[in-house]
């Protein structure tokens, strides 16, 4: 069978999808991505997997662009042919989807969170809620990563119940996500790790505010922030903006990187005061490392975390309660984070564990082959 993977980045496909596609392709299936070209591209076809590219302009709204992004998906999947296609990401998973409908090929589509577009209600909201539902209509199973994305969808007869099902988001190798042996947390150095792109709606405002009035109190205290500008976002935080707080001595900037298990392995807790993720990756991956989050209490985050047994869930734009509940992290003993640590792996090993993940899709698309 051949299969094709389209995002609207190569990125997302390599980061997310790679042990996926791997175990397909063990099976005898032919791999195909489609997606804009980045650096990742290339590291796809390193993995032995059918690259194709793809312009999509993520930020554009102009309904000609639009329409010329479906021909050019239709022109794509016209050519390559595929036996089924999984979506990911807005704009793959509507114009995708029309082109993959008007070709009479089978889609999985996966709606892995609603970002900026439907944390502030807007024209382009609604506009969203309508393209979904043209779109939804040809796709042949939907997977959401949290009940809200679900109820929201299905109560709005944006798409239809009964193609939907909710998967606990891209999944984590719990094999190798893992505590690192022999590291010592310093508990008088207490470091807090913010993970994300710096966007405003991913909570990095509160995350410093409260930064700022903790080390008031405790000096000693860390506060580190990894991920990369993202210049392109409405709510991207400027480099201007991020260079002012590393210099006011708030918070380390430690980059961005391929690899935060490292960074994760020897921090005291993971920070994500997000407004609204599809099912956070941060999140499942230190949970898998055992370490104590905090995060806010909205969809995508609270599905992760289970207040104070995995972690604390604080108000979503609310910096003085994140700044409370980061406090009560820094009291808590090592013995009650160890805890919160251990609670959070074995909840990642029955719950988010990427077989889990990989089930799920093959028995989609075994699903949507087989009735087409």
């Amino acid at each position: 069978m051949h299969i094709v993977f389209s995002s609207n980045i190569s990125w997302s496909i390599y980061n997310f999808r790679t042990p996926l596609l791997k175990s397909l392709k063990a099976e005898g299936h032919k791999i195909s991505t489609v997606a804009f070209k980045d650096a990742y591209a290339s590291k796809l076809i390193e993995e032995g997997f059918n690259f194709y590219e793809i312009n999509i302009n993520n930020n554009a709204t102009n309904p000609l662009e639009d329409l010329k992004t479906i021909a050019a998906y239709y022109k794509l999947y016209k050519k390559i042919k595929p036996d089924v296609i999984c979506h990911n990401a807005i704009k793959p998973n509507i114009y995708g989807t029309i082109a993959a409908g008007l070709l009479k090929i089978p889609t999985v589509n996966n709606i892995s969170g609603l970002g900026t577009l439907f944390i502030k209600k807007s024209f382009s909201t609604y506009l969203a809620k309508v393209l979904y539902k043209i779109s939804q209509k040809k796709a042949s199973l939907v997977f959401f990563q949290n009940s809200d994305d679900f109820n929201l969808f299905t109560t709005s007869n944006i798409v239809k119940k009964e193609k939907c099902r909710i998967i606990p988001g891209s999944g984590v190798d719990t094999t190798v996500f893992i505590s690192k042996e022999g590291v010592s947390k310093n508990s008088n150095n207490f470091e807090f790790l913010f993970i994300g792109r710096l966007l405003y709606d991913k909570g990095i405002r509160e995350y410093v505010t409260a930064a700022k009035n903790i080390k008031k109190r405790y000096p000693n205290a860390v506060f580190n922030i990894l991920g990369p500008l993202y210049a392109k976002n409405a709510t991207a935080v400027t480099k201007e903006t991020l260079d002012a707080w590393v210099e006011n001595s708030v918070v380390n900037y430690l980059g961005e990187t391929d690899n935060v298990k490292e960074f994760m392995q020897v921090t005291n807790c993971v920070v994500l005061p997000s407004y609204r993720e599809g099912l956070s990756k941060v999140l499942i991956e230190a949970s898998s490392i055992g370490v104590p989050i905090i995060t806010t209490n909205v969809p995508g985050c609270r599905d992760v975390v289970v207040d104070n047994v995995t972690g604390f869930l604080c108000k979503v734009k609310d910096s003085k309660d994140l700044e409370l509940k980061m406090e009560k992290m820094l009291l808590a003993s090592d013995k009650e984070r160890s805890i919160m640590g251990v609670n959070a792996r074995k909840r990642a090993i029955n719950t988010f564990d990427i077989n889990i993940i990989i089930n799920h899709y093959k028995n989609a698309i075994n699903d949507v082959t087989s009735t087409n």
